[in-house]
């Protein structure tokens, strides 16, 4: 794990950051990897790769930091990266995979309300998606709206909220 991450951070190649990011978020199927990429500062390397051009790498990425999200040690790392994520899914061509992993990315991080905050500005985007977009990227936008919709302090937020 620590030489894929060095790897990561060491080549500008998009085939070698694809494919060590396919791997590092494979590896973070398992809890006890979740930690080792976290102490070896691997979400901040991963995060990283967000600004990366390249949208295959880009969506690896965006995969790598959704595993690693399942950890609640880990999304408090991974949050830092909330305002970046959904200006991609705000971005990204519409029913992208990036678009999609960037909305799997924000369902997990808006199973608990500690980071609902950080979502509100892309609300009427998540709104628009619903209205715009394929079977698959509605109902990610809905996981997302569900999770949003839990929390009391975000009602007024949702309801004026322009489409």
């Amino acid at each position: 794990l620590q030489k894929l991450i060095h790897l990561l951070q060491a080549t500008d190649d998009p085939l070698i950051q694809e494919q060590a990011l396919i791997t590092l978020s494979n590896s973070a199927a398992f809890s006890v990897n979740q930690d080792i990429i976290r102490n070896l500062d691997g979400l901040s390397v991963i995060g990283g790769m967000l600004s990366n051009c390249i949208p295959k790498v880009k969506e690896k990425a965006l995969n790598a930091l959704n595993n690693l999200s399942m950890n609640i040690k880990n999304q408090e790392e991974i949050q830092v990266f909330i305002t970046q994520v959904c200006r991609t899914v705000e971005s990204a061509p519409l029913n992208s995979d990036v678009q999609l992993a960037g909305l799997r990315l924000l369902t997990n991080m808006s199973v608990t309300s500690d980071y609902h905050q950080k979502m509100i500005n892309s609300i009427p985007c998540f709104l628009h998606l619903l209205s715009e977009g394929t079977e698959r990227t509605q109902i990610q936008v809905l996981k997302v709206l569900v999770n949003l919709s839990a929390n009391p302090a975000m009602t007024r937020h949702l309801l004026r909220a322009q489409v």
